[in-house]
């Protein structure tokens, strides 16, 4: 469990991340979605101590504000896959495994290959990987010493979108027969419903709203969000007349819908029905 309290990064007098307050149950996959520019990636460099931070970081109940990158316990996977090319497959899973027992190693090395795909690979040259082969091995690399939280900023972003979509799938797959607990960064709305089990939106540096998938399209907290899910229209009406349970409005049109409001203005979301 990572639990995020008030965390605050800034860039001289840019604030990155205001405040953000967000707790991610163990196992439990969270994905950050949000324009470019809004935070989520700050946010990530800074739970890992990338960046300097206000505020707390609890990991598994235990602050790790204040412990230094390699002890937090924290794993990373990077838009690009950063492998050691100097290193085959199965050295480069193995890099985070060092001072083990060899056997050990080597069984858990074998362990992951299978995990994300590529048995029988460990001897290849990452060299000849493809892009979806390579963030295989550098997702493996970073779940081999068992990390309490792994966090992945946007780790599909350079592949193309085939091959975004067919990856997005195993990803949830992996992670899940991995039993991580894993906050993952994309700006790619269906790339996030379909890797986690809960969605936060971020936009100039605020968590807006946190859900699954379908609380966020049935309820978005705000037209903000309603806005960047961007499926649905929002229209401008005028309050016109109330009678009982019943409001009348100008949108331009003139209609009637159930319920009350005690403002004069308001924005309507149309959904089609189920």
């Amino acid at each position: 469990m990572i639990e995020l309290s008030s965390l605050t990064v800034s860039y001289g007098e840019t604030v990155a991340v205001d405040r953000v307050d967000l707790t991610v149950k163990t196992g439990e996959i969270m994905a950050l979605l949000g324009p470019s520019g809004c935070g989520k990636s700050s946010l990530l460099r800074g739970i890992v101590g990338l960046e300097p931070s206000t505020g707390d970081i609890l990991v598994d109940g235990k602050s790790v504000q204040n412990v230094p990158v390699h002890l937090r316990r924290i794993g990373m996977v990077f838009q690009e896959a950063q492998l050691f090319t100097h290193r085959d497959v199965a050295g480069n899973i193995a890099y985070g495994l060092r001072g083990l027992p060899k056997k050990e190693i080597a069984a858990r090395v074998t362990e992951l290959l299978a995990l994300v795909g590529l048995e029988g690979m460990g001897e290849r040259s990452v060299t000849t990987l493809s892009g979806g082969q390579a963030q295989r091995v550098a997702l493996a690399r970073s779940l081999a010493p068992r990390p309490s939280v792994l966090l992945l900023d946007e780790p599909l972003s350079a592949l193309d979108r085939v091959l975004r979509e067919r990856l997005s799938g195993d990803l949830r797959e992996i992670l899940k027969a991995a039993e991580a607990t894993a906050v993952y960064v994309t700006h790619d709305h269906d790339e996030a419903f379909t890797v986690a089990d809960r969605v936060g939106i971020m936009d100039f540096g605020k968590l807006l709203q946190v859900g699954t998938p379908a609380e966020l399209l049935a309820r978005p907290a705000d037209s903000a969000v309603a806005g960047f899910l961007g499926n649905m229209p929002l229209l401008e009406g005028r309050v016109t007349e109330r009678s009982g349970d019943r409001t009348r409005l100008t949108l331009p049109n003139e209609i009637e819908i159930p319920g009350t409001v005690d403002t004069d203005t308001v924005r309507l979301r149309i959904k089609p029905l189920p």
